[in-house]
């Protein structure tokens, strides 16, 4: 898993006037939570944008002050009309204690479906799971290579080690769906 190193200044004073200056000095308000005590600090906005726009999960190495933190992005506020950042929480994570968190889901293979004329829908773009920091992998691999028209990839079927799945069972994450094209063949036969 990927790590990013961003570093910030610690606030002392929390309140909407603070986090205002805060945001015209190109700043963005952040607090961290989760460990023994919730850190306010501020950091550039351009910081950001490995963090925020990118679909790889990665962890935050924080520096705040003189100290530092491991930490994974919670929630990210977003200004309504000129989407620039308005807030981000971070979560303290530990090597020993489990981490929910969103993987995003990659598919591998070529499915005979889609072959045929059906077409691939993926269902899920990420996946909730719960694990170690150390055991989450950076993608789901869903593997489609024995996909037929109308057949799909739930999340039971799914084989991740060391990783609990926290969405329904019985939910789809990747389908071969037919299409007018394939139904036109199967019928023309």
């Amino acid at each position: 898993m990927k790590s990013v190193l961003l570093s910030g200044s610690p606030r002392t004073n929390v309140g909407k006037k603070d986090a205002k200056a805060v945001r015209a000095a190109g700043k963005v308000p952040c607090v961290l939570y989760g460990g023994k005590t919730q850190v306010h600090f501020a950091a550039d906005e351009a910081a950001f944008k490995p963090l925020i726009f990118t679909d790889a999960v990665q962890t935050v190495e924080l520096e705040v002050g003189n100290e530092k933190y491991k930490a994974i992005l919670q929630d990210v506020q977003y200004h309504p009309i000129s989407d620039s950042i308005l807030h981000v929480d971070f979560l303290e994570v530990n090597d020993s204690k489990p981490v929910v968190i969103g993987i995003p889901v990659q598919v591998t293979g070529n499915a005979p479906g889609v072959r045929e004329g059906g077409k691939l829908v993926k269902k899920q773009r990420k996946l909730k799971v719960k694990a170690l920091l150390n055991d989450l992998p950076d993608t789901i691999l869903v593997d489609i290579s024995h996909l037929e028209i109308g057949n799909s990839v739930r999340i039971k079927n799914l084989d991740t080690p060391k990783v609990t799945f926290l969405d329904g069972g019985n939910i789809e994450v990747v389908a071969v769906t037919s299409t007018r094209a394939s139904r036109q063949a199967e019928e023309g036969k």
